[in-house]
């Protein structure tokens, strides 16, 4: 899957295109290949942030909605974005791969068929607008 994600865009991503299983009819195989995470470079992960978040000890401020905490943090190939529950997401260079690979926790990670999806079970949809949730 190929996604570029844009501030304030909601153009929903077809579903990715998952490889194909392994051939054969050995049940012990397909767990494995099922119960793997997903991973390579279509790969979007997403880690929720609660608190405030200071960049170079400046506090990140929505230019939508002015929340001030309560942040998804979306890490597609190089890239990091922030987004808001209001909706409004941004590019963040100030945030590097390696640093969000310091803060998520793979293990813990639940797996959504499309971004879009994910951000509506995670309620980054825009429906929490002005909301915090805790």
């Amino acid at each position: 899957m190929t996604l570029v994600l844009r501030t304030t865009d909601n153009h929903v991503e077809p579903p990715p295109v998952l490889p194909a299983a392994p051939a054969g009819s050995d049940p012990l195989l397909q767990l494995q290949y099922e119960t793997q995470p997903p991973s390579g470079p279509g790969t979007t992960r997403c880690l929720s942030h609660p608190p405030e978040l200071a960049l170079r000890g400046i506090p990140v401020l929505c230019s939508a909605c002015r929340a001030r905490r309560d942040w998804l943090l979306m890490n597609h190939g190089r890239n990091v974005w922030v987004r808001c529950r209001c909706g409004n997401q941004w590019l963040e260079p100030e945030i590097s791969r390696a640093d969000f690979d310091a803060m998520i926790a793979i293990p813990d990670g639940t797996t959504y068929p499309s971004v879009g999806q994910g951000l509506i079970a995670l309620g980054f949809d825009g429906a929490f607008a002005g909301a915090y949730l805790e």
